[in-house]
């Protein structure tokens, strides 16, 4: 079976064990760096935002000997978890009084979304970008989150500048970030104790760790960091949701570090995920990241 003829079947199952006010469909979406996904959406009567269940991973599951059963099983689970108990407003989203407060952004890789790039307001940083977009809603699951387009600004009636400013004292606001030693992370993530070594790397998100990286740009972090460190130190772009940092002392070099970016993400990130292949340095004299 293949993974397309897989998202039939189980959005045929889903269909089959939902309530009549839920209607359940296939959905297609470019998300980052171009990447196409397949999935399923569950939208139920009366509220007007639903998400979006991808199946790569349950496809994977299926063809390790989990059934079509199984799956949406587990969807439906998801879904009872995810789901909006209410709509968001459509008139709403043409105030900007109404919306402003809610605008964040995030960081994307500039040359692989050119085409998004066209018709989306960004600020340039690096070779990455930062683009906009109101936020719905944030949770343990991620984000669910409107993307600001140019016909929205013209909607608005406000510049890119304004958005970039609003966006600023929103995104440090609502999803404040996160800076944690690389040992503390995978102790949570594996219930292990922590290794009493000296700590060497560092993790740098948000709290929700959807998107984290973008707190490189919150207003004095990178600077608090090195206060930290007390020492100049390399900034590795590992996904879209977070960066790694690692104090110079300890690096090998950006060349090579750049070059152990560039093989992990190519052998380990998801596409989607995947924010640049450079590692940065970070000066503390100068106050500045740099390529």
């Amino acid at each position: 079976m293949t993974y397309d003829q897989f998202v039939q079947a189980v959005e045929r199952k889903v269909n089959e064990e939902t309530d009549d006010d839920i209607a359940v469909c296939i959905h297609t979406a470019v998300k980052n760096n171009g990447r196409e996904r397949k999935g399923i959406r569950l939208t139920k009567r009366g509220i007007n935002i639903s998400p979006a269940i991808y199946l790569e991973e349950y496809y994977e599951q299926f063809r390790s000997g989990g059934s079509v059963e199984d799956a949406a099983k587990d969807i439906l689970r998801l879904y009872d978890e995810v789901r909006f108990s209410r709509s968001w407003e459509k008139d709403t989203i043409s105030d900007y009084v109404k919306v402003k407060e809610k605008i964040v952004y995030h960081l994307v890789n500039k040359e692989k979304n050119e085409t998004m790039l066209s018709d989306t307001p960004y600020v340039p940083y690096l070779d990455m970008a930062a683009v906009f977009y109101v936020l719905l809603e944030a949770n343990a699951y991620g984000t669910a989150a409107m993307m600001v387009k140019n016909e929205h600004l013209m909607l608005w009636n406000v510049t890119e500048e304004e958005i970039y400013r609003q966006a600023c004292r929103n995104t440090e606001r609502l999803l404040p970030y996160e800076f944690r030693t690389m040992k503390e992370v995978i102790a949570e993530l594996t219930g292990s104790k922590e290794d009493t070594g000296k700590d060497v790397m560092y993790v740098l998100s948000n709290t929700i760790r959807s998107f984290g990286a973008a707190a490189v740009l919150y207003d004095g972090v990178l600077a608090y960091i090195g206060s930290c460190l007390k020492e100049n130190y390399y900034v590795l772009p590992s996904s879209v949701h977070e960066v790694i940092i690692i104090p110079e002392s300890e690096a090998p070099g950006r060349e090579e570090l750049s070059a152990m970016v560039a093989e992990i993400n190519a052998a380990e990130v998801e596409e989607e995920d995947v924010l640049s292949d450079n590692a940065y340095y970070y000066d503390r004299k100068l106050k500045k990241l740099q390529e």
